[in-house]
């Protein structure tokens, strides 16, 4: 009887640890072939299609949704829509572009936040189950991105990607903080970085964790392409990423963490965002170091992995 019980223990122990974190690099792309030329639409992708005026409708209809700054300040009277698509002669396909007004844009129209904004795509609660991560699940997210030349930052926050938590029904699930973040900005002493922030439970108030830092030169201007696989477990939790530059290869962060705490308590899901969401400071007091940027992104894929 004992063994019996020892069994069933050890199948339950398994069934609901993580999948193991294969190496970080994946697919380049969520697109097949179909064997005559064209490319077939699959579950969790999401790329352009080159039909610009339906851009939105195409990020909902890829089970993706949008926070965007369409009707802040003038574009109240004149909404402007701030994700569109454009020809990239260097992907020879079509791309999404994420625009930002720094005179202009806020915070999804709130007329309470003055000292931020935000141009993102996420996936939520009505996503379909296959682009959320579920406790001990394991997912992996590829896309592509390019930061435009002389894109400025701030020694505050400009965040192009983000793991975030679902909040619950009850609306007191701990999902005030990211798990992950990439995020460019200044540096007190001169130069820009590229940084990947991990954040603890608030429990644990762990802080900024920097996972890695490195010099945002190698990105400027410059196709990235990105692998990125999350096992989101409470208590051994794993973080698997590589970033490849697309023009030379060259790896420009490669980072293999176990032991994270990349689970929340009370959370429906860990769902990925994208964009540009950055700090203008207090009432835009920072505005006057930045400009108006436009990243471009291709390519995305959530899947989730055995």
């Amino acid at each position: 009887m004992k063994a019996f019980r020892f069994l069933v223990f050890s199948f339950l122990m398994m069934a609901l640890s993580c999948a193991s974190s294969p190496a970080a690099d994946g697919p380049e792309n969520g697109e097949n072939d179909n064997g005559n030329g064209s490319q077939e639409k699959i579950p969790g992708a999401l790329v352009a299609d080159g039909n610009d005026e339906g851009t939105y409708d195409l990020i909902v209809s890829s089970g993706y949704n949008y926070e965007t700054p369409d009707r802040s300040g003038a574009h109240a009277s004149a909404p402007f829509r701030h994700i569109r698509q454009s020809f990239d002669a260097e992907l020879d396909k079509y791309v999404f572009d994420f625009i930002l007004h720094i005179d202009n844009d806020d915070d999804r129209g709130k007329p309470d936040v003055t000292d931020r904004q935000r141009n993102e795509i996420k996936t939520d609660a009505k996503s379909p189950d296959s682009m959320v991560a579920k406790e001990n699940e394991t997912i992996r997210n590829t896309w592509k991105f390019r930061l435009p030349e002389g894109m400025q930052t701030t020694t505050g926050f400009s965040h192009i990607h983000q793991l975030k938590g679902i909040d619950n029904a009850s609306e007191d699930a701990d999902v005030s903080m990211p798990l992950i973040t990439f995020t460019v900005r200044s540096l007190t002493g001169g130069g820009q970085q590229f940084q990947v922030i991990y954040v603890g439970p608030s429990s644990e108030d762990t802080g900024n964790v920097y996972l890695a830092k490195t010099d945002l030169s190698d990105f400027l201007g410059e196709w990235v392409e990105v692998t990125e696989t999350v096992c989101c477990s409470l208590t051994d939790g794993t973080y698997d990423l590589v970033i490849r530059r697309v023009s030379d290869r060259k790896e420009l962060v490669r980072i293999s963490k176990p032991g994270l705490h990349l689970w929340r308590e009370g959370t429906t899901g860990i769902r990925p965002k994208w964009g540009l969401y950055r700090s203008i400071g207090k009432e835009g007091i920072n505005k006057n170091q930045l400009r108006d940027e436009t990243l471009k992104f291709a390519d995305f894929m959530i899947e989730k992995l055995d």
